[in-house]
This record gives C-alpha cells, structure tokens and sequence, in this order.
C-alpha cells in the first residue's frame, strides 16, 4: 500500500528499511510508524509570515507534526497525526519559528476530533480538528467552502509549510520552511497510486520531475491556494521523487465536517 503518513517519523523515519515499496506517509504521532521531515526543496521562513501555523507536539514539546489555526482555539490537522493520542499527550505551539525556540505561545488540548470515517490515509478522511485549552493570540486562516472545487485546477500554484525532513529520510529542520508546488491533475495523480488515490478526498502537488515535496514531520500542515487552507499534508510515495506528487486532504470535501466542529 502507498505512503505511510508524513505525520511524526521519529518524531516520521525507521521505516525506510521496511522495503522500497513502502510509501512514506508524514505521520508524526508517538505511535506513528513514521519520523519527523521537512519541506524539500524549500526555503526559510517565519511564523511572523504565517501565523496561523502551528506546531504540534508531544507533552514535552517535540514536534511530530503540523496544523493550522482556523480560529483562536481550533487547529485544522490530518487524522493520521491524532491515532493514538488524547488530550493529555498533545500540545499545540504558535508562534515558534524554531523548534528549539522557548517563544510563542504554548496550549493544552482539551478536545481531539477525528474524521470518524478515517481508517488509513490512503483511504482518504485524513482530516481531524483540536479543541485549544488557550486561545491564541494569532491570525487566522481561512479555509475553502464546499462549493470552491474550482481551486484545484491544475497548474494552481500552492503553498506547502512545516519543519519535515528536508530530504527523504532526512533529519528535520530547525526553523520552519516552506515551497510552493503546482497542482497535479486528479487523471495525472491517478496514473501515479492508482487505487490508493481517492479523487473525492484527495488532491496531488508537485513537479513531474519532483524535488520539492512535503515529507516527514510536516504532516497535518497547510496547503495553501491563494493563501487560503485549501489541503492537509496527509502522504506520498517517498519524499519529492519523480512521478510521486505529495497527496494531500481535499479539504473541500470536510469543509462542512470541520466547520461543524469550528463551530461546536
């Protein structure tokens, strides 16, 4: 099966060793069979930039995946980042340019939704929402309606952020990074996974020739058209190869679903 979640691979990566078929999802929980990667092919930027992103991280603040701050109190992150977790394990970290930095504003979780259609990221549903314990003091970002389909015509050029590995394998970046990457045709994405792309929930950004790509440890992030939230980094054959365009969460499709819970 394609992609392992790009959510938190050791933090999202000991499964490289498993077999070169094996897909790597950005998958950064504890209990994530993935380790922490960031953008490839990138450049250096800041939270001041974009601050609706968000770190997630385990109770002692080690990051294992990304979110985006839709309100004061309410993250936008994928499914596959929140198996296995619960409201005492998680924190969320605005505001922080660097990981290693002391700054920002740091707040408990006291509510995890989850897709309750998730199973598998290659299954689609990869999307998920936090309730904060503490509002954060940041701008917002706004995220498509239902009806805005239109957003993923191919070409669009789309924004990806988040302190993955910045190669595949790789060992994660310090400061946050981010790249911008064309949307793949749902008929293009299809020739690439096959059954594993889900066109209803899913939508493909990259190059054919690859070399910028979401991967390990930016799972959960933005994907940003026009700077408005638009996808969720949820997977991906490898990181930036050739012909393996990074899958990310229609987000489309759970307008509504995370509206709910924005709402709830």
């Amino acid at each position: 099966m394609f992609g392992l979640n790009r959510a938190r691979r050791t933090a999202v990566a000991a499964v490289a060793a498993t077999a070169a078929a094996v897909t790597t999802a950005l998958l950064s929980a504890p209990t994530a069979v993935a380790a922490p990667q960031p953008i490839v092919g990138g450049t250096t930027t800041t939270t001041t930039a974009y601050p609706f992103m968000m770190q997630i991280t385990d109770a002692s603040q080690n990051q294992f995946c990304g979110g985006t701050l839709v309100s004061a109190t309410k993250v936008v992150t994928a499914a596959h980042c929140m198996v296995g977790e619960s409201t005492s394990s998680v924190r969320v970290v605005g505001g922080r340019t660097y990981l290693n930095g002391t700054n920002g504003t740091v707040s408990k979780v006291s509510k995890i939704w989850i897709n309750p259609s998730y199973t598998d990221a290659t299954n689609g549903d990869d999307v998920a929402v936090l309730t904060l314990s503490t509002s954060m003091p940041y701008t917002t970002a706004s995220y498509v309606s239902s009806s805005q389909t239109s957003v993923y015509a191919a070409g669009t050029t789309a924004r990806i952020l988040g302190w993955g590995t910045t190669s595949e394998s790789g060992s994660s970046s310090n400061q946050l990074r981010t790249a911008t990457v064309p949307i793949v045709s749902d008929s293009s994405c299809k020739s690439s996974y096959g059954s594993d792309f889900v066109q209803t929930d899913m939508v493909c950004a990259g190059y054919t020739s690859g070399g910028v790509d979401t991967c390990q440890g930016d799972s959960g992030g933005p994907l940003l058209i026009g700077g408005v939230l638009a996808g969720i980094t949820s997977w991906g054959e490898g990181c930036a190869e050739a012909g393996y365009p990074g899958v990310y969460t229609r987000l489309t499709t759970f307008s509504s679903l995370v509206t709910a819970q924005v709402n709830s």
